[in-house]
């Protein structure tokens, strides 16, 4: 299907998903993965005939502004009581992401990083065929990064539902995804987003638009980009290898 916004104009290749499925969306600012996180919502409606399946989704916006006025215990218990007082829920989401430290905070008074992972919180515990989760790691720090990957990773996959992720952070992006979909085009004007291939493929072509290579740290196995023009980087950029999944790499 496409979109156009103004001057700008998305087209989406036809693809498929399967439950226990996290799908990361990988393009430079512009080529429209809110958008497409937007139409999956039915927040917006495509200009072709093509219609989203029905699908109950559950939405966690780019930009989050806090209107609610009350504290965060009272939030969750208005939004999701049923998952906030399930122990299960607990244990795999509200506890890792820290949300005990400030259950009796005023919403409007919370930082950013900790709106973020009230904002997970709200999206997770709501019943869904898929979640649509769009920069996650926005406000938080590395470490927060790291448990708030692992949280949506476990959530996903013992649920049997399937989320689409919009993050720009590389490391959160190569943990989080079983397969990706590229954007490319011109940014801004005229963009494609392409059918879901594997995170191998996907992160290989992604990253030889940009003309950047990986090579895995070999103590904590993380992507850890190569200097431009040095000889591992041409070496890799030579045998067309932008990105390494094996730890032996």
């Amino acid at each position: 299907m496409t979109k156009s916004l103004g001057e700008f104009k998305l087209k989406i290749c036809k693809g498929e998903f399967t439950d226990s499925e996290i799908i990361v969306m990988l393009g430079q600012n512009g080529t429209g993965k809110t958008t497409f996180i937007r139409l999956l919502a039915g927040i917006l409606k495509p200009d072709t005939n093509e219609t989203v399946p029905e699908l109950n989704v559950s939405y966690k916006p780019q930009k989050i502004s806090p209107s609610f006025q009350g504290t965060v215990r009272q939030l969750l218990h208005k939004k999701i009581r049923d998952a906030y007082l399930h122990p299960q829920f607990m244990t795999d989401v509200t506890k890792p992401l820290n949300i005990e430290n400030i259950i009796d905070q005023e919403v409007t008074h919370l930082s950013g990083g900790e709106l973020q992972r009230v904002a997970l919180v709200l999206c997770l515990g709501q019943p869904a065929d898929i979640y649509l989760i769009d920069e996650p790691s926005a406000y938080l720090d590395s470490e927060q990064r790291i448990i708030a990957a692992k949280v949506i990773k476990r959530f996903i996959l013992h649920s049997k539902k399937t989320g689409f992720v919009v993050e720009h952070d590389f490391i959160m992006a190569t943990y989080l995804a079983d397969r990706v979909i590229v954007y490319d085009g011109n940014p801004s004007i005229d963009c494609c987003a392409n059918s879901p291939q594997s995170l191998l493929s996907g992160m290989n072509v992604f990253l030889n638009s940009l003309e950047i290579t990986f090579r895995r740290d070999p103590t904590n196995y993380r992507p850890r980009i190569n200097k431009l023009d040095s000889v591992k980087d041409r070496e890799q950029k030579l045998n067309g290898n932008y990105f390494f999944l094996d730890a032996d790499d």
